[in-house]
């Protein structure tokens, strides 16, 4: 997977989908404080998904109509890095292969895959 983890993720990650031979570049790492708009528009330029903490993201897909090869939110109760990757490992193990008009929350207990126009 080519992914752009936002820097609500955090670089743990980044690091952690790194060393499971994903294609990864860390906000946090890259260029912090980049503006949401700006990281779905590299994403969609670099056909990379975007992995994020930030609901944010739902608001530019669906109420602005954004393009983006994909976005994957992560939603645990406790947002911290072992959480999150406890939830992408859940998505990884049943993964889309087409991410491109997928907007995927991932919570505690579920996975829910929504396609968008954009």
């Amino acid at each position: 997977m080519r992914a752009v983890v936002d820097e609500s993720t955090g670089p743990t990650v980044a690091r952690w989908l790194g060393g499971h031979e994903h294609d990864v570049v860390s906000i946090y790492d890259e260029s912090p404080r980049l503006p949401d708009e700006n990281i779905l528009a590299f994403a969609l330029r670099e056909n990379r998904v975007v992995i994020t903490n930030d609901k944010d993201f739902g608001d530019l897909v669906f109420r602005d109509g954004q393009p983006h090869c994909g976005v994957i939110l992560l939603r645990p109760s406790h947002p911290d890095a072992a959480s999150n990757i406890a939830a992408l490992e859940r998505l990884l193990a049943d993964l889309p292969d087409d991410l491109s008009s997928c907007f995927i929350v991932v919570t505690d207990r579920t996975i829910r895959v929504t396609r968008s126009d954009g």
